[in-house]
This record gives C-alpha cells, sequence and structure tokens, in this order.
C-alpha cells in the first residue's frame, strides 16, 4: 500500500499522523510511504528521521494526497483538502463527523473510505485509539485550568501550587472516566 502523511494545516495543529518510528514499521511491512516535508516539524521530528526511516519526501501536500492510497492524519480534513481526496483512497484520522456536516458531504462526495479513530472498537467495546487522546486530553484539563485562574487570563490570580505563606488553590474534578481520572 502507499501511505500518505500529510502536514496538518488546522489553525493551531502541530502533531503529525505518523512518527518516523511508525513510518519504519509501515516499511518494514512492505509499505511505501510518502511525507511532507515538514510534516513533523510541529512535533519535534525532522525530515532526515522520516527519511533515516524509510520514508520519500515530497514538497507538498497535493503530492502527497495524489499519490496515496490511504492518508493517515490527526485531524479532519479542512476545506481547502476536500478537493484532494479522490473515490478509492482511504482516509484514516479523527474525523468527528457529527461537528460538522459539510465535512460528512465532502466526504461522501469524494467516494473515499473514512475511518475514524474515534470509532474504532477493540472486541471488548473499548475505544483504544480515542483512550490516548482522552488520557492527553485529561492531563491537560489541569494545565489550562491554571491558565485562566491568572488575572491576565480574567481569573482571580490563583496560584494552583501556592507559595509559602498563601495556600494552594483547590480543584474539583466533575465526572470520571478516562478525562477525569487522568484529571484528578
Amino acid at each position: 500500500m502507499i501511505i500518505g502523511i500529510p502536514k496538518e494545516i488546522k489553525d493551531n495543529e502541530n502533531r503529525v499522523g505518523t512518527t518516523p518510528i511508525g513510518v519504519r514499521e509501515f516499511v518494514q511491512n512492505g509499505h511505501t510511504v510518502y511525507v511532507q516535508k515538514s510534516a513533523g516539524a510541529g512535533s519535534g521530528f525532522s525530515d532526515s528521521e522520516y527519511e533515516e526511516a524509510g520514508a520519500q519526501l515530497l514538497p507538498t501536500i497535493e503530492e502527497v494526497y495524489a499519490k496515496a492510497e490511504m492518508i493517515v492524519k490527526v485531524k479532519e480534513p479542512i476545506a481547502q483538502e476536500y478537493p484532494l481526496i479522490r473515490q478509492g483512497q482511504t482516509l484514516f484520522t479523527y474525523f468527528h463527523f457529527a461537528a460538522c456536516q459539510p465535512l460528512t458531504l465532502a466526504m461522501i462526495e469524494s467516494g473515499a473510505t473514512c475511518i475514524a479513530y474515534e470509532t474504532v472498537e477493540a472486541h471488548d467495546g473499548s475505544l483504544p485509539l480515542l483512550t490516548p487522546m482522552s488520557e492527553i486530553a485529561g492531563k491537560m484539563a489541569t494545565q489550562v485550568g491554571a491558565r485562566f485562574l491568572e488575572k491576565p487570563q480574567g481569573g482571580k490570580g490563583i496560584l494552583l501550587g501556592g507559595v509559602p505563606g498563601v495556600r494552594a488553590g483547590k480543584v474539583l474534578v466533575i465526572g470520571g472516566g478516562v478525562v477525569g481520572d487522568h484529571a484528578a
């Protein structure tokens, strides 16, 4: 299979669909992998790491989509990617179709096979591809919450960790599940 890893172009998205180690696994299993130049830069992976893993670099997102039978991304395609997606191609990414009717309609019209990470189930009904993202969201919840407690962000100026003479902030986690457990 020919696998393409485009650079994510959604605003503020710095993740990449596959790490160099993932590319190595694909290549060792007989697949050809094309990675868009600088696709991994936002995640700290250099082009040379992808090349050493066996990927071939392409300069543009258009070339990656044109060559690949399967596209591996992190975030759902945005409008400027819709025309690049074609019938017979497989897209493997987070889609969140319920949140975006134009995306849903564009993917139906493309004729591509769309596999949404958030819907992949294990035999026991668990969501193995969604769970790690929920763990990250839980870990980030405290960090983001603390940021919004800062005065410049409109908060009360509470320092969660406290300092000598000032009590630490109190945190209440409402809800459970993977996100709540990791936030706690």
